[in-house]
């Protein structure tokens, strides 16, 4: 699906669904704000747009169409020969996270980014980019007048779509912690081991997204007007809140890891003394049976009248000074 917009200086509206052959005219006038979103194009779409409308790079338009398996951005400068304008090309991830699997899903989302268009390519559909539209066409503040302010925008978005994510995982963990202190199994240590993975893997996600947008919060590149760095800075900041709560939840599941072993190895010292205590109480019983199973022939206590009430009662009497003894030192 490609949806198009072209927005005046002023943020406003003034027209949508531009035919392909008109947007080079309106790249032409500088008056004139484009921004094109392809959602799932085919290869046909993606080949028109990006290659014989703007004249990409064609290591941008390889990076774009090609899953990249962490965020980027590339600035792209014309030589002589080229016939595109000067843009930032960024790769960003969008986060969701289902407390059913217990897994972050990310959507990639490429930027290519000019003094006066923007271009966004995502295979799945996004939140973000379809809130922000609607913003673009309904709101009062004109967020559309000019395409770093729509860029901002889009990643300040995505950036507060990990919010809700960051929220079910706290929840998760403070119930997984529960059930640990509950019912330690081999369920729960799975299921510990399994967010502790997730959660790395939101670490691989933010880290290298951070550091991103700390090239747009340092004011690196000219396509980003100056008055707009400190509201990149403000997104960097955000993210990097973000990485902090991933470490927190990292040192809070490897806490809960800790004391999932001790309960543990709690559980297994209560079975071996259990055993061992067991075992002592019952020696006098195997001490005599032990002895008195022999089979020879000159045994006295055989031919004793009372012998066997003598063995009982001995029994008897060494088990219950066992367990006595046992008592004494508080070890039942």
């Amino acid at each position: 699906m490609v949806r198009s917009f072209a927005f005046t200086t002023q943020g406003r509206l003034h027209t949508r669904d531009i035919q392909a052959f008109l947007m080079p005219t309106l790249l032409a006038d500088t008056n004139l704000f484009l921004w094109v979103d392809l959602e799932n194009p085919t290869p046909e779409e993606t080949k028109f747009y990006l290659e014989e409308v703007f004249h990409y790079h064609p290591l941008s338009i390889e990076d774009c169409v090609m899953v990249s398996p962490s965020p980027k951005v590339e600035e792209y400068q014309p030589k002589e020969g080229d016939r595109f304008s000067p843009y930032v090309f960024m790769v960003v991830h969008a986060v969701d996270y289902s407390r059913k699997d217990g897994v972050f899903a990310t959507s990639e989302l490429n930027f290519f980014l000019g003094k006066n268009f923007l271009v966004t390519f995502h295979e799945a559909p996004l939140k973000s980019v379809s809130s922000v539209a609607e913003r673009c066409l309904r709101s009062n503040v004109h967020i559309a007048r000019a395409p770093d302010r729509v860029a901002h925008t889009l990643l300040d978005s995505i950036v507060e779509n990990y919010k809700p994510a960051l929220e079910e995982l706290a929840l998760e963990i403070s119930e997984l912690e529960e059930q640990v202190l509950q019912h330690p199994g081999k369920g729960t240590l799975n299921r510990l081991i399994q967010i502790k993975k997730e959660v790395l893997h939101l670490r691989q996600i933010v880290g290298p997204q951070r550091a991103v947008l700390a090239r747009f919060a340092n004011g690196e590149f000219k396509l980003i007007r100056a008055h707009l760095v400190p509201y990149y800075r403000d997104v960097y900041d955000g993210l990097f809140h973000i990485e902090e709560l991933a470490q927190t939840y990292t040192d809070s599941l490897t806490g809960i890891l800790q004391v999932y072993l001790n309960m543990s190895s709690n559980q297994t010292g209560e079975v071996v003394k259990l055993l061992t205590m067991i075992t002592v109480i019952t020696t006098p019983l195997m001490m005599f049976g032990t002895w008195y199973g022999m089979n020879f022939k000159q045994m006295p206590e055989v031919e004793w009248p009372y012998g066997y009430l003598m063995v009982a009662g001995a029994t008897l009497v060494a088990t219950t000074l066992t367990l006595w003894y046992f008592r004494r030192k508080k070890w039942l």
